[in-house]
């Protein structure tokens, strides 16, 4: 018989917030092989000043070397480009070669297993999910990166190694030097993870190399980032593709602009960080579409996809292992295009710089998806069907398309739409379960949290136990927090208070309080779910005045959904 599992020390509770943000301590039960002991840092955007003194800020660049002692059977990993470990004394020890900032050191321990998928590729996941992690990205990593070289220039980090990570990771994706974060609730939805890789694959360029010297121009890494992605997706799978996920990016964009309004300050390239916020709470869409948007408007101006690909890689060229401003990037284009210079394209009326910068609101243009029609015209034909009359002529003709053949982002946009168009009538929605929801239920999940939602957001009592199984089997923020937050904001609080209940021993106690503060929600003052409940109310506290729109901590009750932020860093 086996003995107690290993436990780490109270002395480094994650329960007490008072403790350093940047590192997460994970007992046996909270990961996937329920073995032994987990532990990551996420240090973006300025939580890695509680993992070790620095100048947490990204115009600050620097070499660094750690080491670091584990037990026996704890395989350590670090953002390095060189490591070595000595056994006998279980010592580890790392250096990273190139300058970085603060926020892209980072470290995970546990019971990791590496298997090669490439020939300066990795994958590192607990013994369970290597087979599948190895399947789904060997070959294919090694793809992207050369494509990326052909594109912007040399990879200069040496090792590409991605690490899955136990679903408590707060984000979907790191783009960590040398090692990517990813967490491990992607790896069923294959489409998301070619797209979250291929984005922390641009990072390497956009971002780790060339960095942002102020997190008030976040969009300088991700924007650009977003745009290389979308060019290594065009190089390997085809516009048609790369148009189906720019479309589905853009109206998640268009549905945050809803919600928050044409004027909100956090809609700007150039937001103003005010003092004491978290630059993570301003992470948004913005940051990467509107981003994406302007890099594509660039582009746009030089007329050759090509040409402005050579213009990236002197950019990456003349700026890496440094940090730099908005400005520097547009000099850098108007002196690489000379002839745009004297056309004085910085100043056209409506489209000036200064004002895709500063000007609240969506894009001031938006790229031409039309090669990727073939791929988004039936999701906007199949959602006509659904919203037309008669209805029962219109769900026969849509009950004969086959979505099943469709690629996911295809059922996930026809899935949002119907999700903006909740709550929907009550006969359409029967006749939707009719057609899909056994169908969905067999999908990934981000086509079946979109399902749930919609079966939440209009009260569609049969379809409930889907919901439930759901929330039974998930443990990470992507796929727990939008359904706790639709099931409050309607007439589901007590059916979502018992699922909590029975499922809250299995999730990360931070993410537990995010949740007992949705549950809080109108139930008035010390109406919390308390730890007496089950609960971990103890250190739970509701902040009045949390940011009403965050990515990394969400607020409760927040006006944006999960699902409309769910981005990678």
């Amino acid at each position: 018989m086996a003995g107690p599992q290993p436990r780490w020390p109270a002395a480094v509770d994650s329960t007490k917030p008072s403790l350093a943000e940047a590192i997460w301590w994970l007992d046996p039960e909270l990961t996937y092989g329920n073995a032994k002991p987990f532990v990551f840092t996420q240090g973006h955007s300025v939580c890695n000043r509680s993992f070790f003194p620095c100048f947490d800020t990204p115009a600050v660049k620097c070499t660094y070397s750690a080491v670091v002692k584990a037990p026996s059977g704890v395989q350590v990993l670090m953002s390095a480009t060189q490591s070595t470990y000595v056994e006998e004394e279980g010592v580890y020890r790392f250096h990273m070669e190139h300058p970085v900032p603060a926020y892209l050191v980072a470290l995970v321990a546990g019971d990791l297993q590496p298997a090669d998928i490439g020939p300066r590729s990795r994958v590192w996941a607990e013994p369970c999910l290597l087979p599948t992690a190895t399947s789904k990205l060997s070959g294919a990593v090694e793809q992207w990166l050369s494509a990326a070289e052909r594109l912007y220039g040399p990879y200069m980090w040496g090792r590409y190694d991605i690490v899955f990570l136990p679903p408590s990771f707060p984000i979907v994706a790191m783009e960590n030097p040398c090692l990517t974060f990813i967490i491990s609730s992607i790896l069923e939805s294959d489409e998301f993870l070619v797209i979250d890789v291929i984005h922390e694959v641009a990072h390497s360029w956009f971002g780790n190399a060339v960095t942002n010297a102020t997190w008030e121009e976040m969009w300088l890494s991700e924007g650009l980032a977003t745009y290389a992605q979308r060019r290594i997706t065009t190089e390997t799978y085809g516009a048609a593709f790369t148009c189906l996920e720019t479309a589905f990016r853009l109206d998640a964009l268009h549905r945050q602009m809803k919600l928050l309004g044409e004027d909100s300050p956090v809609s700007k390239l150039q937001v103003k960080l005010e003092p004491g916020v978290n630059p993570s709470h301003l992470m948004n869409l913005f940051t990467y579409e509107k981003g994406y948007c302007f890099v594509y408007y660039l582009s746009q101006l030089c007329g050759d996809p090509q040409r402005f690909d050579d213009f990236l890689r002197a950019y990456v060229e003349k700026y890496k292992f440094t940090s730099v401003v908005a400005q520097d990037l547009l000099d850098s284009f108007l002196s690489f295009f000379p002839e745009l210079k004297e056309q004085s394209v910085d100043c056209r009326a409506g489209l000036e710089f200064e004002r895709w910068l500063n000007a609240t609101g969506p894009p001031l243009a938006e790229p031409d998806l039309s090669q990727g029609s073939s791929l988004t015209r039936p999701v906007e034909a199949l959602f006509q069907l659904w919203t037309a009359e008669p209805l029962d002529q219109a769900a026969a003709s849509a009950s004969a398309i086959d979505i099943s053949k469709w690629r996911t982002f295809q059922t996930a946009l026809f899935l949002d739409r119907l999700l903006d168009g909740s709550p929907l009538p009550q006969e359409v929605v029967m006749r939707l379960s009719k057609c899909y929801s056994s169908l969905l239920d067999s999908m990934n999940a981000e086509i079946r949290i979109r399902w749930l939602q919609i079966v939440v957001r209009n009260d569609y009592y049969p379809d409930l136990h889907r919901v439930r199984r759901f929330l039974e089997s998930q443990m990470s923020r992507m796929y727990t927090i939008p359904l706790y937050e639709d099931l409050c904001t309607g007439a589901l609080k007590s059916f979502a208070l018992e699922v909590f209940y029975q499922t809250q021993g299995r999730l990360h106690p931070n993410l537990r309080r995010t949740i007992q503060q949705i549950l809080s929600q109108g139930l008035g003052p010390g109406a919390e779910p308390s730890a007496e409940q089950g609960g971990a109310g103890a250190d739970s506290e509701v902040d009045p005045e949390a940011p009403a729109l965050l990515l990394g901590d969400e607020a409760p009750g927040a006006a944006i959904s999960l699902r409309d932020v769910n981005v990678s860093a």
